[in-house]
C-alpha cells in the first residue's frame, strides 16, 4: 500500500501527467515521465520538451536528414549497433580459430571462396556456392583481422544507426557478395578469404549517403582512396574483392536513398536490393565461364 508520502512526492510521477505513476526519469532534464511522453534516444529517452530543444538545436544537416530518413530509422534499438557487434564476434571467433594447429586450415579450406567453386564442370571442384559468403567469416591472420575488425566496427558505429540493423546487414551480406562476384569475374582460379570487399562496400556506401545528407566527405574519400591504392600496390591483397564490394556498397546506398523519400519504402528497398542480388547471380554464373571458354 502507498503511503500518503508517496502520493503527495510529485518526483513518483509523470510531470505532464500527474495522474500517472512512474519511475523512469528524461535522460536530460531528470524528470519523471510515463510511457507516452517517452522518446527513445541514443541512450535512454527523453521526454517531449527535450525532444523539440534537441529539434531546435539541430544542424541544416541534420534536419535534412531526418526529413528524408524519418526519425525511426535514424536509431537503431537503444542507440547500439547491435548488429555490427555480432558480426564482429562471429568473424573474430572463427578467425582466431584459424590460427589453432591442427583445426585451423581444415576450417580455412572449408570456408574460403574461389570462382572454381562457382563452376565444377570447368574445374572437377563441389559446386559450392556458399562459400561467396563463408569467406567473409576467415582471414589470412591476425593481422589482418584485426584491420578488417577495426574498420567494421568504426563504420558500423555510424552507419547502422543511421540505416537500422535489416538495411545494415543487408548491405553488409550483398557487398560481401559483390566483392566474391568480382573475384569469379577477374581471377576465377584465386583463393580469396576477409571480409574486406563487404567493409569497403558499408565504407563506400558511408560516403554516399553522407554525401546525400549533406555531410563533409572529403576526409573518408581520402580515407577510401588511400585503402584502394594501398590494395593495388601491396603484393597478396585480393583488390578485385575491394573494388566489387565498393561498387556494389554505393549501388545499395543509392537504392537506400532513393527508396527512402517514396511511399512504401520498405517494400521499393527490399525490392531492387533483391533484384540487385538476382542480376549478380546472373553475372557470375554466365560471366566466367564464356570467358574461360574463350580463352582456352
Amino acid at each position: 500500500m502507498m503511503t500518503s508520502e508517496f502520493h503527495a512526492n510529485p518526483d513518483n510521477f509523470c510531470y505532464r501527467h500527474p495522474g500517472r505513476q512512474s519511475f523512469v526519469l528524461c535522460q536530460r532534464c531528470m524528470r519523471t515521465i510515463c510511457p507516452e511522453c517517452q522518446t527513445q534516444a541514443p541512450v535512454g529517452v527523453i521526454c517531449p520538451e527535450c525532444m523539440q530543444e534537441q529539434r531546435r538545436s539541430q544542424t541544416p544537416a541534420q534536419r535534412r536528414a531526418n526529413r528524408r530518413w524519418g526519425a525511426r530509422s535514424m536509431t537503431a534499438v537503444g542507440g547500439r549497433p547491435i548488429v555490427t557487434y555480432w558480426i564482429l564476434a562471429i568473424t573474430s571467433a572463427v578467425s582466431l580459430l584459424q590460427l589453432l594447429p591442427g583445426i585451423g586450415g581444415p576450417i580455412t579450406g572449408a570456408l574460403q571462396f574461389a570462382g572454381a567453386y562457382l563452376y565444377p564442370s570447368l574445374s572437377g571442384l563441389p559446386f559450392e556456392p556458399w562459400r561467396m559468403l563463408t569467406a567473409l567469416l576467415v582471414h589470412g591472420g591476425f593481422i589482418h583481422l584485426g584491420l578488417n575488425m577495426l574498420a567494421l566496427w568504426m563504420v558500423g558505429q555510424q552507419l547502422e544507426p543511421l540505416l537500422g540493423r535489416a538495411k545494415f546487414l543487408t548491405l553488409y551480406l550483398v557487398s560481401g557478395l559483390g566483392g566474391s562476384v568480382a573475384m569469379a569475374l577477374i581471377a576465377p582460379a584465386q583463393p580469396t578469404v576477409g571480409a574486406s570487399g563487404a567493409i569497403f562496400g558499408l565504407f563506400v556506401a558511408l560516403i554516399v549517403i553522407g554525401r546525400h545528407l549533406g555531410g563533409n566527405i572529403i576526409g573518408a574519400l581520402v580515407v577510401l582512396a588511400i585503402n584502394f591504392v594501398y590494395g593495388f600496390i601491396v603484393p597478396g591483397i585480393a583488390w578485385q574483392a575491394h573494388v566489387g564490394g565498393a561498387v556494389v556498397g554505393a549501388l545499395v546506398a543509392l537504392v537506400y536513398v532513393r527508396a527512402s523519400g517514396r511511399r512504401n519504402a520498405k517494400f521499393w528497398w527490399i525490392g531492387l536490393v533483391s533484384a540487385l542480388v538476382l542480376v549478380l547471380l546472373a553475372v557470375v554464373a554466365i560471366v566466367p565461364p564464356l570467358l574461360i571458354t574463350a580463352g582456352r
